[in-house]
């Protein structure tokens, strides 16, 4: 089945884009677009999409719209997964956004590698971050100063050496075919200790793979 989006955009420019650059997509499907919040609910379930991308020129629609979306009555169980599209966000709005189910912030300069990814990314549940805010998560856990020892933390126990290892390089922003070259191993053996790590730690993602990284003491130990 395609992934079912709806895209909400105040510019006529950036809806259109999108369209253009999703719709030619055969996993994809843009079931609608609009540039009114209002009509956005209505369109969510009507069309019950995936994924509803959002871009406002300021973030405190957008958030409303998605305290909304997770709210409203929809014809199914679970409410749309939301992506936003901003140039700048605020450290407060961004934990605003999360907080209220946003899957997805990404800047508006992204590239259509990153829009599309960030739209199969979140469909599949798991939240995206644009790279500089990565960055920005990173420098905030650098900041809090000193953390636990990672070997008095009984959650990193379970991991084995090798996991250890690929949870700092992730830590420290590596991609996945960064990890493999830097241990010499293959990107399927990446995936599957990420899969693992994920599963003995009950993370869904990067954001939180960092998160753990940092306020365990791992990158610490690392250094």
């Amino acid at each position: 089945m395609p992934i079912k989006v709806l895209i909400c955009d105040q510019l006529p420019l950036m809806r259109d884009g999108l369209r253009t650059l999703l719709g030619s997509l055969p996993d994809i499907d843009v079931v609608a677009t609009t540039d009114s919040a209002m009509e956005t609910v209505v369109l969510t379930r009507t069309q019950r999409p995936d994924v509803v991308l959002i871009g406002f020129a300021e973030l405190e629609p957008a958030l409303d719209l998605i305290r909304r979306l997770g709210v409203e009555d929809h014809p199914r169980d679970n409410p749309p997964h939301a992506v936003v599209f901003h140039s700048d966000y605020t450290d407060a709005m961004v934990a605003d956004l999360l907080c209220a189910g946003a899957k997805g912030l990404v800047n508006r300069d992204a590239t259509s590698d990153e829009v599309i990814a960030a739209t199969r990314t979140a469909a599949r549940g798991r939240t995206v971050l644009g790279p500089e805010l990565v960055d920005r998560l990173v420098d905030w856990f650098r900041e809090r100063g000193a953390a636990p020892r990672a070997d008095e933390r009984p959650e990193v126990g379970g991991l084995t050496r090798r996991e250890r290892e690929v949870l700092q390089l992730i830590g420290r922003g590596m991609s996945i075919d960064d990890v493999a070259g830097e241990l010499y191993i293959g990107i399927s053996t990446v995936r599957t200790h990420l899969h693992r790590i994920r599963h003995k730690l009950d993370l869904k993602d990067r954001a939180q793979l960092v998160a753990f990284a940092y306020q365990t003491g791992l990158m610490r130990e690392a250094a």
